[in-house]
């Protein structure tokens, strides 16, 4: 049998190789088609395309993956079928469970490298690969954006030793541009307690973190409201005799204004909560989704497509082992049915049903407010049920 399992590995491992790196070929050479009309702006030659292409790979490869491994195994399935060894082993005593086990020790492997891709490699050299794009453009993140990026944290009280105290009120944290160092440009900060009565507003001609959650800013400009008759919290009374003045409770005698070469602002957010605020779901690791999903949640905002992208990115990589028992029915299937071309062609399709139906199920979840969980194992789970179907189908006839 470890002969056997060995037969298998390599044909199988051969064949899935070579599938991948046809689509590996195919999506760089597209890639690279789009970067050409780039080519020429700034500094941004010929070979900052190749680069950028290049690194962008290993995101390819966690993607194409499950694919790769459906027609690899199909085609050495079908190659089996088509010399009769598989009946031959069928007939040594090798059951349909047997066979199923081989292919899952080898979907083992190709799961391993999948998340090695997914987990370690891509949310390295994805945001490497947009450095290199933006430092030759000469262009800084977040300038696609008329305003700015924006993004939002809760205010803490101080607490003892160090330690951040209860939520006080809330921030919202705005910058013009984002350079590839981290460095933010163009600051603007609006602070606000927990009945949204706005408190401070700051601006900083530039940003940069020094960690422990704390932000230097530079040339600050800070605005205090401090006038202490604020309005009540809202639904409670006003107070007997007391009329209020203004909409925020405040006058011009409560506002302050002083001017600071420095300051140094506490704050939830890391240039890690930046850099993958605006980067694809589908290029970000299972650790930075499960943190900006917890930041998103804390701050009260939407969370469900960070969260769908955190069970995908777990999930996704096993449905190598759905597929590939998908691909052991076609080893049943004799030369009369159709040839290798034919099998393989049909695995195509299948392939490419898998990724359309796991967008869709992606995009219908959001839409429709299913469980993270549910919305990103059903097209799986859907596979899973056809491939069962298909085992049951041919061992019958």
């Amino acid at each position: 049998m470890k002969v056997l399992q060995r037969y298998f590995a390599v044909n199988i491992t051969q064949a899935v190789v070579f599938v991948l790196f046809a689509f590996l070929g195919l999506i760089a050479f597209m890639d690279l088609t789009g970067e050409l009309p780039s080519v020429g702006k700034g500094n941004y030659q010929f070979q900052h395309a190749l680069l950028y292409v290049a690194l962008m790979l290993p995101g390819h490869v966690y993607e194409v993956m499950p694919v790769a491994a459906l027609i690899g195994t199909i085609y050495a399935m079908a190659q089996f079928a088509q010399s009769s060894e598989f009946t031959i082993m069928r007939a040594s005593s090798m059951s349909t469970r047997m066979a199923g086990m081989m292919l899952f020790k080898i979907g083992v492997v190709f799961v391993v490298i999948t998340f090695i891709f997914g987990e370690l490699i891509t949310p390295r050299t994805a945001p490497l690969a947009e450095k290199v794009r933006l430092t030759a453009k000469g262009s800084t993140l977040a300038s696609e954006f008329r305003s700015g990026m924006w993004t939002k944290d809760n205010v803490h009280a101080p607490g003892p030793n160090g330690v951040r105290g209860e939520i006080v009120g809330s921030r919202f944290f705005n910058a013009r541009q984002i350079r590839p160092d981290g460095q933010l440009l163009d600051v603007r900060v609006y602070e606000f307690d927990k009945a949204m009565r706005m408190r401070a507003i700051i601006t900083a001609a530039s940003a940069s973190f020094s960690g422990n959650g704390t932000w230097r800013l530079q040339n600050v400009t800070e605005t205090l409201f401090t006038n202490s008759r604020t309005l009540p919290e809202p639904g409670a009374p006003v107070p007997a005799g007391q009329t209020i003045q203004s909409t925020f409770g405040q006058d011009t005698s409560a506002v302050a204004t002083r001017r600071l070469d420095s300051l140094d602002l506490v704050s939830e957010i890391t240039p890690k909560i930046l850099q993958v605020s605006r980067r694809d779901p589908e290029r970000m690791s299972a650790n930075e989704l499960a943190v900006y999903s917890r930041h998103l949640v804390e701050n009260r905002q939407e969370s469900e497509r960070f969260q769908i992208a955190f069970w995908k990115k777990l999930i996704d990589p096993l449905a190598i082992f759905v597929l590939m028992a998908l691909a052991l029915p076609f080893a049943y299937l004799h030369t009369r049915s159709g040839g290798v071309s034919l099998k393989i062609f049909i695995g195509i399709m299948i392939g490419v049903s898998f990724i359309l139906i796991n967008s869709l199920f992606s995009h219908l979840g959001l839409l429709s407010t299913w469980p993270a969980f549910v919305t990103a194992a059903a097209p799986s789970l859907l596979f899973l049920a056809l491939a069962v179907g298909a085992l049951r189908w041919v061992e019958r006839h």
